[in-house]
């Protein structure tokens, strides 16, 4: 049986998070959104698809960088409300050149860089 997006719980803008996990290591790489054409778009290509709030347009990721993340497995969570796509990253995921977007810590008060960018 096909998966049917219309079954994910979407917030009031038809969006839902979805968070980037490396395969192998479950390193956390990014967070970002999908709407129900961009989750039916990654299963179907096995390319992540995410849907840019900003700029209101689809991207798959690494189309432009080259840093693609090819999907491995989508999962959902219990509420049917979030997303991990675990994928196998080439190259940085984060658009400042480095492996993971979460790479600051906030440590006594101050912020800590905690990776410098490839």
């Amino acid at each position: 049986m096909a998966f049917d997006p219309a079954t994910l719980t979407f917030n009031e803008a038809g969006l839902i998070p979805v968070i980037a996990q490396a395969e192998g290591s479950g390193e956390v790489l990014m967070m970002a959104w999908m709407n129900a054409q961009a989750v039916a778009r990654t299963i179907e290509s096995r390319k992540v698809t995410y849907w840019s709030r900003s700029r209101s347009v689809f991207w798959v990721k690494g189309e432009t960088s080259g840093h693609v993340q090819e999907l491995v497995d989508l999962r959902m969570d219990c509420d049917k409300d979030c997303l991990l796509a675990i994928v196998r990253q080439s190259g940085p995921a984060c658009h400042t050149n480095r492996r993971s977007c979460f790479y600051t810590s906030i440590s006594e008060g101050s912020e800590v860089e905690l990776m410098s960018p490839e």
